[in-house]
């Protein structure tokens, strides 16, 4: 539950802050003329956008197993985590491109470029409190490993998500500033045009990132190292077992599946070794909150 809580909160830090700067970088990108600008305010529309999905995918993976879905629904999350990394890719980045592109053909100069450094430069403080709330949020659930660790390694695909929105919002606020300063200082409108085109690229990057992890998951990926350790450790010191023969892991959004075949220690009638099995998954379960479902195979070899 922490780490739904933890999810939650992120993406309502990240909601926040991008619908007030979306519309702050709109307003500002009309009375400037500025393609950065404009590409920016585009962006944090579509990464507002990319949170309600994160809402949504969060909500639906809460729904209990049926007959058509007996695991569950919390892979869900990951179909919508990849749906957003889709977005980031089309009406982030090839937008901003395409904006880019269209400005340099256009040649057009900005007005009131004062508005718009201001306007980035607000945006900036809010993006740069966005990303701190997601890392306080991700500080609670990735003990003790760095934040790029955690991130290749992490089954939560929405903080994942929020985290490189976020990182990609504040250097593309970065990219933007920059362009705009030149363009003044050299009068120059390229320089915004060439900062629109940069963002474009920033963003495409992080989306295959983004899809690239995301797609481990949709496929079937299994519970992290220290989990699968921790199940292993506890198992293997369980006074039922002999031996552990295989033990397969699977992360169903929040919850994981465990399958395990094991070499029983002798009982004298079938109702002990299932008494036995029973308590295996009762302490399995009690020890990890997470495993939802346990399939229990007793062998002689593998």
């Amino acid at each position: 539950m922490s780490n739904q809580n933890a999810s939650i909160k992120s993406i309502l830090f990240a909601l926040l802050a991008n619908l007030g700067i979306a519309i702050t970088k709109t307003v500002a990108a009309v009375i400037t003329g500025s393609g950065a600008l404009l590409a920016e305010s585009i962006h944090s529309y579509a990464d507002c956008g990319n949170q309600g999905l994160l809402f949504w995918g969060l909500r639906a993976a809460k729904r209990k197993p049926d007959a058509d879905h007996p695991l569950g629904y919390g892979m869900e999350i990951y179909f919508w985590s990849f749906i957003v990394a889709l977005i980031l890719f089309s009406m982030g980045g090839l937008f901003s491109i395409y904006e880019g592109i269209h400005k340099l053909h256009l040649h057009e100069g900005l007005k009131s470029p004062i508005i718009a450094i201001v306007v980035l430069a607000v945006s900036m403080v809010f993006e740069a409190a966005s990303l701190y709330g997601c890392v306080t949020q991700i500080n609670k659930v990735r003990h003790k490993v760095n934040l790029w660790t955690w991130a290749r390694k992490s089954r939560q695909s929405e903080l994942v998500v929020v985290l490189g929105e976020d990182i990609a919002a504040l250097l593309g606020l970065s990219f933007a500033l920059i362009a705009v300063v030149l363009s003044v200082v050299t009068r120059n409108p390229i320089f915004d045009a060439i900062g629109s085109i940069g963002i474009g690229a920033l963003l495409i990057i992080i989306s295959f990132f983004l899809a690239i992890k995301v797609k481990g998951l949709l496929i079937g990926q299994s519970a992290d190292d220290e989990t699968r350790a921790d199940i292993q450790r506890l198992l293997e010191a369980r006074p039922e077992i002999e031996q552990i023969l295989n033990l397969i892991t699977l992360q169903l959004g929040p919850k994981i599946m465990v399958a395990v075949k094991a070499k029983m220690n002798k009982v004298h009638s079938t109702d002990q070794l299932a008494r036995n099995i029973n308590n295996c998954e009762s302490a399995l379960k009690r020890d990890n909150p997470f495993v939802q479902w346990v399939f229990f195979e007793p062998d002689i070899e593998e």
